[in-house]
């Protein structure tokens, strides 16, 4: 489906250069002289690289839609994640760095979504929230209440992040998977 230039939104997935890329940032720009464009900061969803392109509003892109399938994670063995179709059972194999900082929230029997682009994975989506314990939080430091005061802790899967002073060592919370941030405790 094509579509203009201008019309491009954060996570849109457009074929540009013969690549398959998506919008990370975008900002609509009106000089004081000449057309107005849209300045569009994408990431090739094959190699990783990024790129920053300005597209008029005479121009038109390609808009790729891709298809998603549910998969369950299964196990990591070394840099290599293994998914299983949860429709036919096929096992598929791919890197970490598909998944980048996400990939530290992977938990065994997960349930993914992973988008494919004519029949090759070309990102996981992981779901936007999880279940994780606390291993290790700082001490609250008394006094500190000018502000709401957040301190450091450690996740079961070594990710750091920071809580609010009453989380301890132990307690179950929810966190952003995407933000690496604290959401709220879990029931």
């Amino acid at each position: 489906m094509k579509i203009s230039g201008v019309d491009i939104r954060p996570g849109n997935i457009i074929e540009y250069e013969k690549g398959i890329w998506r919008a990370v940032k975008i900002q609509h720009t009106q000089p004081g002289k000449g057309g107005a464009y849209m300045q569009v900061e994408m990431k090739n969803l094959i190699d990783g690289r990024k790129t920053n392109v300005r597209f008029r509003s005479a121009e038109t892109v390609e808009r790729v839609r891709l298809d998603t399938k549910d998969f369950q994670f299964l196990f990591q063995d070394g840099e290599m994640l293994t998914f299983m179709d949860k429709d036919t059972f096929e096992q598929i194999t791919l890197p970490t760095d598909i998944l980048g900082d996400a990939a530290a929230f992977l938990q065994d029997g997960m349930d993914v979504t992973m988008e494919l682009y004519e029949e090759k994975p070309i990102s996981v989506q992981l779901p936007d929230q999880i279940e994780a314990e606390i291993v290790e939080a700082d001490a609250v430091v008394k006094g500190q209440t000018a502000s709401s005061s957040y301190k450091p802790a450690v996740l079961d899967n070594g990710v750091r992040i920071m809580v609010p002073p009453h989380i301890t060592s132990g307690t179950r919370v929810i966190v952003d998977v995407y933000e690496q941030a604290y959401v709220k405790r879990a029931e």
